[in-house]
């Protein structure tokens, strides 16, 4: 009988519109396509049950009901992950839709070549959520919490050349560096942290991390752990009233259950893989947005590991074995292209450079010239060490898992022995390798000096090349384009003669959303994890509805 209810409140929900979607809208067809709403609707009783359903409707109220992954602490100064920072909290800049740095917070700024000095400007009566000012006391407080090493920042390596923090008075701050960095105003998008709030707390424990307060378009009103976390729109944001009036991030970690929600009216929005994208193929009431990205994946091998470690030479011959096309076609079903280097989607890209194309021959010719030699199980080993190891991946990725596995049957057939994993927890020190994905469609520095850099933040693989660091560091400290593009140019070079990763594909973002939302930018190159979509959710709308 419970199920009944369900099933009869479903199909209420999904209402008139909501059941033409399901069913079409051919009318000759409406008693068959009544029936076969009550047969969905039963189905999404059996499949929504277990996929964290019933917080709130999609289709009623000007709600827009996102399809998110899940959240255990929000804090843009500690973690660099997290689309909902784009609603949450605001910076002294911000991207637009090209993904150029323009005013945020601050309404200016200048820099002074002699002392390598930023002065920003703020604009006049900003306020976080809770109604206190925001000013050049919350911006110092926040570039040093990111710094202090006790908090453990994933974008600490980003500020590094910060050398002082100086309130002139409540709208004017000094930022000084001990040397040039040309990323330095595009890293201060990063979310104004409240100083009223977090002063003299633990950063990392702070009661703040679950119930943020910052200064974006919308404020948190609820958050019920692992189930959904609610926005309400802020009145006083500095670009003006964001026209949707809530936001509800509904977590919903596996993707397939994204799309069927998104089908039911469950959700209004989410990113979806591209085998879902077939649902809404023809679909008058669902939009789809695939969306280019400088988001790539890759095989992460860790050289903390004794097998890459003493056979440096692995990661570049191993990288000839992988049919990125088949991955291509087969996984992402065309949404990609093919990956050689962590530059090649923005304008500091090197073409000429070694590509590692797929030769399985050559993969093999170049394991027996470094001495590996097939044992009678077709493995190749050297010095007693057979070539095995294992990619991990995230759970709940389905799309990294499908790549493993192809990268897996690529290497097997040469005679690598390749498992694939997706472990609970992350080892990064302890594991062989790592399905990895990163990516920045904004300044280059961002994403390779943390990530390839000896010892910085996001370097989770133990890489270490003195020629990539020398390189790096040049180019962020280079003042114009002109004199970055080759040092990027080089590094890239460095780089693939000593490659870190396998790089496997750049992969499409695949929104879809209901037709009746307007404002999302569909041409805006998106970042890691598709992050980016958000930028102006300000402008968004929901077209009221029958």
């Amino acid at each position: 009988m419970a199920n009944m209810k369900m099933i009869s409140d479903v199909i209420g929900k999904m209402g008139r519109k909501t059941i033409k979607r399901a069913c079409g809208t051919n009318r000759r067809r409406a008693k068959r396509g009544f029936l076969s709403a009550i047969i969905l609707a039963m189905a999404a009783v059996m499949l929504l049950g277990g996929c964290g359903g019933g917080n709130g409707d999609a289709n009623t109220g000007n709600a827009l009901v996102y399809g998110s992954g899940d959240y255990t602490a929000i804090n843009p100064a500690l973690y660099e992950h997290g689309e909902i920072n784009l609603l949450l909290f605001a910076g002294l800049t911000a991207h637009d839709a090209e993904n150029n740095v323009v005013p945020g917070l601050a309404e200016s700024w200048s820099f002074d070549d002699e002392s390598n000095t930023y002065q920003f400007k703020l604009r006049e009566g900003l306020t976080f959520h809770d109604g206190e000012p925001l000013t050049a006391e919350d911006v110092k407080f926040t570039i040093e919490a990111v710094m202090n090493p006790d908090n453990g920042s994933e974008n600490a390596s980003n500020f590094e050349d910060v050398e002082s923090v100086e309130v002139i008075d409540d709208t004017h701050i000094n930022i000084k560096l001990a040397a040039p960095n040309a990323a330095m105003p595009d890293y201060l998008s990063i979310g104004i942290l409240p100083k009223h709030i977090l002063e003299g707390e633990d950063m990392t424990t702070a009661a703040f991390n679950q119930n943020p307060i910052g200064a974006g378009p919308y404020k948190l009103t609820a958050w019920d752990m692992g189930q959904s976390i609610t926005m309400e729109k802020f009145d006083d944001y500095y670009q003006g009233v964001p026209k949707i009036d809530t936001v509800v991030f509904k977590i919903v970690e596996d993707t397939d259950a994204r799309a069927l929600q998104l089908e039911f009216g469950e959700l209004n929005f989410a990113q979806i893989t591209p085998k879902a994208e077939k649902t809404f193929a023809n679909s008058e009431a669902v939009r789809v947005y695939p969306m280019a990205t400088a988001d790539y994946r890759g095989i992460m091998y860790n050289f903390n590991n004794a097998l890459w470690k003493e056979n440096r030479e692995l990661p570049a011959i191993l990288s000839y074995a992988i049919d990125r096309q088949s991955i291509i076609d087969s996984v992402l079903l065309g949404h990609g292209k093919a990956a050689y280097s962590p530059l090649q989607m923005g304008a500091y890209g090197n073409d000429a450079i070694e590509r590692y194309d797929y030769d399985p021959q050559k993969a093999e010719r170049l394991l027996q010239e470094a001495g590996w030699e097939k044992g009678a199980d077709g493995i190749y080993e050297k010095d007693g060490t057979k070539l095995a190891f294992t990619i991990n991946c995230s759970q709940g990725d389905q799309v990294r898992a499908d790549m493993a596995n192809i990268c897996a049957q690529n290497l097997g057939d040469i005679g690598v022995d390749v498992a694939v994993a997706t472990p609970a927890e992350i080892d990064w020190k302890g594991q062989d390798a790592f399905l990895i994905g990163w990516g920045s469609p904004f300044d280059p520095d961002d994403h390779t000096y943390k990530v390839f850099g000896t010892g910085k933040g996001a370097n989770y693989n133990g890489y270490s090349n003195a020629e990539v660091d020398r390189l790096l560091t040049e180019a962020r400290q280079a003042d114009n384009h002109e004199a970055r593009k080759p040092l990027y140019a080089d590094f890239q070079e460095a780089l693939a003669a000593d490659p870190a990763y396998t790089f496997i594909a750049y992969i499409d973002a695949i929104y879809a959303g209901s037709a009746d939302i307007t404002g999302i930018t569909a041409d805006t190159v998106l970042g890691h994890h598709g992050v980016g979509i958000f930028w102006n959710i300000h402008e968004w709308e929901i077209a009221e509805q029958e």
